[in-house]
């Protein structure tokens, strides 16, 4: 059957590529309509269905279309009691309106021309013998040849003067002046900023910085900047959770680390304004119902979860996590999903079925020609692919919707046909070639076989190579040769 594509092509350098991450999933329109309206709803999602059929991609899709995160999370220190530090919310404007207040706090910059004599020199810019100004970082006047820090009369002051350098001469410097409008006098500080300016910092500008100074000490756990896809798949409560650090010095006020410091944010608390995509959900076990607490909540606390370790007692309660949750799990492992957080997937959100195969159609041919320049670029060290490599690799999509869905159409377990791109490509590396050729995807084929399918190939079931195995030295009958 002769197929009119879409992208007509030669080679796949010459396929274009949606740039919506949604419009580069293959074959599940459904789900890609539902995770489009997840995102901009803010609505939890659930994707069954078996391995390689994009439930990681969708999820991802999704955390593209969120807007940037606004808030920023941090842990302050609490004097009155070290072990229940406080938490900080600050939005993006907070943050803005602080930087732009320590940009005003960092003084006036002058040329050395325009302040004092005695500062300048003192700040390394002005020869004391004629009075030029020069950089710094110049022991020797440019201009007059003489030393402008040594202060020695010695015939050897050239020798000396490493060791007697002027004691006057610092990166700071500072005065006073009279305010031109109140007329009360003021403390003047003048810093050296470079080899060329000098900054100058007014007794507001000095109020404004130890004002800055006495807020309380901060660590930021969650910052402003980040991703908005957090992905977990393990069954860690810290890592989900987060925890607080051991310190070997027990919280010790000279040598140990503060409370405040130790505290560590977990997956739920990443993913604030963002996407948690849980991988096989089921594996979280009992974890699931802290899941479900904070799905409810919108915030949970971090505390330390070793009974033995000095963070144990350490506790920040109210941290913010308001996330998306998108959430897959196999057929044969939703009854392991626990029924509260199956319920509130349900009551907020989306339940999806992912198709397996579509139809054999131009349009979905089409589709696998752009998968096949997706998977290409994505690997970034494998050669595009000709049009006759491309036609192969879909008959091999046929091949396999026939041989596990038992159906004519193309199959979208997709991993398994970027294995053969890959390995086809890896194969074109090897020879130099300028693309991946049809023999390439051919031999990628016969090579990327299962185990279960060689093994099946060489003893006829997987069931009987294991017999096999297992007999082997047991039931043999010795030869007339060992008898001997």
């Amino acid at each position: 059957m002769d197929y009119a594509y879409v992208n007509v092509f030669e080679n796949t350098s010459q396929v274009k590529i949606p740039k919506d991450p949604l419009q580069q999933i293959i074959g599940q329109q459904n789900a890609v309509n539902l995770a489009s309206i997840v995102a901009k709803q803010r609505r939890n999602l659930l994707l069954v269905g078996p391995p390689g059929t994009g439930k990681s991609l969708l999820a991802q899709a999704i955390a593209c279309h969120l807007a940037k995160p606004t808030q920023e999370i941090s842990v302050l220190h609490n004097p009155e009691n070290p072990e229940r530090p406080a938490i900080e919310i600050r939005t993006t404007q907070q943050i803005t309106n602080e930087q732009k207040k320590a940009q005003q706090v960092q003084g006036k910059n002058v040329k050395p021309e325009n302040v004092p004599f005695f500062v300048s020199e003192r700040l390394g810019f002005r020869c004391r013998k004629c009075g030029s100004n020069s950089k710094p970082n110049v022991n020797a006047c440019p201009k007059c040849g003489s030393d402008k820090f040594a202060t020695s009369k010695s015939p050897f002051g050239d020798l000396l003067a490493p060791y007697l350098e002027d004691p006057r001469r610092s990166d700071r410097v500072h005065t006073t002046r009279q305010n031109e409008t109140t007329g009360v006098e003021e403390v003047i500080v003048y810093e050296r900023d470079g080899v060329d300016s000098i900054r100058i910092l007014d007794q507001k500008s000095l109020e404004q910085i130890d004002a800055i100074k006495k807020k309380r000490p901060r660590k930021v756990i969650v910052p402003l900047k980040r991703k908005t896809f957090v992905a977990i798949t393990g069954s860690s409560e810290t890592e989900l959770l987060g925890d607080v650090r051991h310190d070997p010095y027990g919280g010790h006020s000279q040598i140990g680390t503060p409370p405040y410091m130790r505290v560590v944010a977990g997956a739920i608390h990443e993913a604030h304004e963002g996407v948690l995509f849980v991988d096989e959900i089921s594996s979280l076990q009992h974890l699931q119902r802290y899941l479900l607490t904070a799905m409810q909540e919108r915030k949970f606390a971090i505390a330390g979860k070793n009974p033995q370790s000095s963070g144990a007692i350490v506790r920040v309660d109210d941290v913010p996590c308001d996330f998306i949750l998108v959430a897959a799990s196999n057929i044969n492992d939703l009854n392991h999903i626990l029924p509260p957080l199956h319920s509130r997937i349900i009551g907020n959100g989306y339940e999806v079925l992912l198709d397996t195969w579509m139809p054999d159609n131009a349009e979905n041919r089409d589709k696998l020609v752009q998968f096949t320049t997706q998977e290409i670029i994505r690997d970034g060290k494998i050669p595009h692919a000709t049009y006759k490599a491309v036609e192969a690799l879909i008959e091999e999509a046929k091949r396999r919707c026939q041989l596990t869905e038992d159906v004519q159409g193309l199959t979208l377990r997709l991993r398994e046909l970027s294995g053969i791109i890959r390995m086809a490509g890896d194969i074109a590396v090897g020879k130099s070639a300028e693309f991946i050729e049809e023999e390439f995807v051919k031999q990628a084929i016969q090579r990327g076989r299962t185990i279960e399918e060689q093994l099946s190939d060489k003893y006829g079931s997987v069931w009987k190579a294991g017999l096999s195995e297992a007999t082997l030295g047991h039931d043999k009958k010795p030869s007339q040769k060992e008898v001997s």
